[in-house]
Parts: C-alpha cells; structure tokens; sequence
C-alpha cells in the first residue's frame, strides 16, 4: 500500500497563490507517476495535473494550464502543486493521486492510489 497525505489547502482571495503538498509513505513512491485532481460540489473529480515518476514530464488541464505548477521531490517523497492566479472556480477539494504508469495519466480510473484530499476555497 502507498498512503498518500495532501496538506497546505484553506481560504484565499482571487488572484492569490497557494501550494498543496502531498507526502507519500509505504512503498517505493518513485516507482509511480502522480496526479493531482479535483471535485467541486456537485462535480466529477477531474483531472488538474501529473508528472512522471521521474519528475522529467508534466501535464495539464487547459484550465490551470500557465497558473499551476506540478513538482516532486523523490528524495522526500513528496509532490506538490503551486497555484497561482486562483480563480473562484479553482475551489474545489484537490486530491493527490498515484498511478504504477510512467506518465501520469489523465484518467482518474488509472490510478492506484489516493488521498483524502484537502479543502481549497477561493473567494472572489
């Protein structure tokens, strides 16, 4: 098992920044790419952003596409994603996630693993 544990959410204003750090503990985290996801009330979880085990490759959704940054530390274990420009419809609970594939993929089914998610509220 691969527990996962997303930190650094909470309130902020529109057009502030915000970094959400997950730690991973368990098994050998550099064996697996992650994604970071999110589920608004009353929403799918979708898919925000992912980089691949090795941390050379990165993905985006074209709505964070230029304000988000997704990052990982295999030393620490850790992979966090820096928010900036925050709009209202970035609120929403983020949810860390880790996937046996090389890349990280898009599809939420493809992962493995998964956190309990952090609250992030962005008020315009």
């Amino acid at each position: 098992q691969l527990q996962l544990a997303e930190s650094g959410g909470g309130l902020v204003q529109a057009g502030d920044s915000l970094k959400l750090s997950c730690a991973a503990s368990g098994r050998t985290f550099r064996n697996y790419a992650m994604g970071w996801f999110r589920q608004a009330p009353g929403k799918e979880r979708e898919f925000v952003a992912s980089i691949s085990d090795g941390g050379g490759h990165a993905e985006y959704s074209d709505s964070v596409k230029g304000r988000f940054t997704v990052s990982r530390d295999n030393d620490k274990n850790t992979v966090g994603l820096q928010m900036n420009s925050l709009k209202g419809n970035d609120t929403a609970v983020y949810y860390c996630a880790a996937s046996t594939r090389t890349w990280g993929p898009k599809t939420k089914w493809l992962y493995d693993y998964w956190g309990q998610g952090t609250q992030v509220t962005v008020s315009s």
